[in-house]
This record gives C-alpha cells, structure tokens and sequence, in this order.
C-alpha cells in the first residue's frame, strides 16, 4: 500500500499531524513524533507515535484527549508533509489508520513476548530518530500505534 516514494518521505520526516475525531464530533489536530515500524503479518505499514515525558496538560498519558479520542474511536489519519518555497518539491501523504494503544507490558507467553518485544523495538527506533528522548522514560509509557489502512499520496515525492 505504501510505495517506495511515499515511504521514503515517511520515513525522513520528522513530524506528522495526527487527527482523531473528538467526542463532540470535531477533528483534533496534533503534531506528534512518531517512526515507522516493521509492516504487520499482512504487509500493513506500522508507525509509532511516543507519548512522552514533554510538558502535557495532564500527567497520566491514558487521560491525553488523542489517546481517549483514539480508544472510543480507532480511525486517526496522519498527515506527513514537505513544504518548499520551490513548489516543484511540494509533497505530502495522507495516511488513513487503524490506531490503538500498546502498553509498556503484556500479559505472559508468547503473545506478551512479542508484544514487549514490539514495544522495544519502537522505542529503539525512536531514540535513534530522536536523540532527545534518550532522558525520555519511554519505557515506562504506553505508545499509539498506527496501522495503515489507505494512503492518498501527492506531489514530489522523491525530491530530496
């Protein structure tokens, strides 16, 4: 579903804007951190979004109105753009996803190793995309977890 070009614009960015449908029916906007994970069992782009440690208006990050919004409502769609004041390199993919939760911990067996395993790894990839979250308890944290469903794609994609 994500070709080459799109991916390779993914992948270089450095954010996103995510959209969740809020209870009173309106879009809610965000940027977010996030890094593409390894595609599912059945070849579906996985990205990964940090609920972190920055400053947030609550402390709990279950209680963050993206994650409420994502738990009641699963569809998000993420938005990855490149700006240029050379409009010939404009770009931007429109990622529509299947969004949930995955918590720093899972039950036992080999379902809960795979989880953990899963969790890590998205927490490595991060650190290696941002520096900054090497102080960062990501560990500890629950991350929203994307998986793409439709892309809608548009303009230069393989400009660098």
């Amino acid at each position: 579903m994500v070709d080459h070009r799109s991916r390779a614009l993914l992948v270089a960015a450095r954010s996103a804007t995510l959209a969740t449908i809020a209870p009173s029916g309106r879009p809610r906007l965000v940027p977010i951190c996030f890094v593409v994970g390894e595609d599912d069992a059945a070849g579906r782009v996985r990205i990964y979004s940090p609920l972190d440690d920055k400053p947030k208006a609550v402390a709990d990050p279950h209680r963050l109105a993206r994650v409420r919004d994502v738990l009641a409502r699963p569809e998000a769609t993420l938005l990855i753009d490149r700006w240029s004041e050379d409009w010939g390199r404009l770009a931007w993919i429109r990622l529509d996803t299947s969004a949930d939760l995955l918590e720093p911990s899972a039950p036992d067996g080999a379902a809960g190793g795979e989880h953990r395993r899963e969790h890590a790894d998205a927490i490595a990839r991060l650190r290696t995309k941002y520096p900054q979250y090497a102080g960062h308890r990501l560990e500890e944290r629950p991350l929203l977890r994307f998986t793409v469903q439709r892309v809608v794609a548009w303009g230069a994609l393989d400009a660098d």
